[in-house]
């Protein structure tokens, strides 16, 4: 093959990060609602709870019944990835799928795109009829980090407490829910000594990922939780419709060479993305002391 970069070739590129950012990029986008959006902002329209009344007589009325509305503002930002390779035998390399340099290109952007996810979670939300209220985090959906007067790592009793605040809010058992945890709270699951024999072997075969899940959750393990500065760690478990992920330019890549870096070449990666959450009531927040080795007070 030529030193030159065909546009062939550069498709060829783009379609196997994309397929690779699918595949081992993000984690979290499969378990999120998906918004194409045209534009930098989109509006997407809520339709709330409404009620039927009772008919209480022959020939009444038609009842007018005013279905509430609300609406939530998605933004987008523009991510980046971009890296010089000089040896030739290396550009020749990127359409191989297993490139290292593919696979980084996808990994950098997944990373990106959880981050983006997870900020949502609890992160002020834009509403109202041009996004200009800000609604933020639902305290009363937090799962503490003080469980019978100690601090503790995750255990059967904080993913009690998180399916009952979803159950209570009456959200949708059709709808797929999903926890998102770090290395520690599954280690921490397993050392839980309330955990019966037939559940530590549901636990067990989720730490080793034979399975995905455990309590009507789909459980997603992430390195990308943020912990404060007393090594608590919070944690989210979610329904699927109660974060959107707005999608305004896929992965896309691009390879050129630079006449202003020795003529190497640059390979190119961007997408334009943004969060927001949808339903307060569709997220809980854990907090999780990792100090706590068998989730135990």
């Amino acid at each position: 093959m030529s030193t030159q970069v065909t546009t062939a070739f550069v498709q060829q590129y783009s379609a196997n990060v994309q397929m690779l950012a699918q595949q081992m990029g993000s984690r979290l986008r499969d378990a999120v609602r998906i918004e194409n959006v045209v534009g930098k902002n989109a509006f997407i329209d809520q339709v709330g709870v409404a009620t039927a009344q009772l008919r209480t007589s022959r020939h009444a009325d038609t009842p007018q019944m005013d279905t509430p509305h609300a609406r939530r503002r998605l933004s987008l930002a523009d991510y980046e990835y971009a890296d010089l390779i000089d040896d030739q035998d290396k550009v020749r390399m990127l359409i191989d799928p297993t490139s290292s340099y593919a696979r980084a290109a996808a990994a950098a952007m997944g990373r990106a795109m959880d981050d983006v996810i997870i900020t949502a979670f609890d992160a002020a939300a834009s509403t109202g009829e041009t996004g200009s209220t800000s609604t933020a985090f639902d305290t009363n959906q937090d799962v503490a980090v003080s469980v019978g007067g100690a601090n503790t790592n995750m255990n059967l009793t904080k993913l009690r407490e998180a399916k009952r605040l979803l159950d209570a809010a009456d959200v949708d058992p059709s709808i797929p829910r999903f926890i998102v945890v770090g290395p520690s709270q599954i280690q921490s699951l397993l050392a839980d000594t309330s955990v019966t024999s037939s559940d530590f072997n549901t636990v067990k075969a989720l730490v080793q990922g034979e399975i995905n899940e455990f309590m009507g959750f789909n459980f997603i393990m992430s390195n990308r939780l943020s912990a404060d500065s007393n090594n608590v760690r919070t944690c989210f478990a979610f329904a699927q419709e109660g974060i959107a992920l707005g999608v305004g330019k896929d992965v896309s890549a691009r390879i050129d060479e630079r006449a202003d870096k020795g003529y190497a070449t640059q390979v190119y990666y961007c997408m334009s993305i943004g969060a927001t959450r949808m339903q307060e009531n569709m997220i809980v927040r854990v907090k999780c002391d990792e100090d706590d080795l068998d989730g135990v007070a």
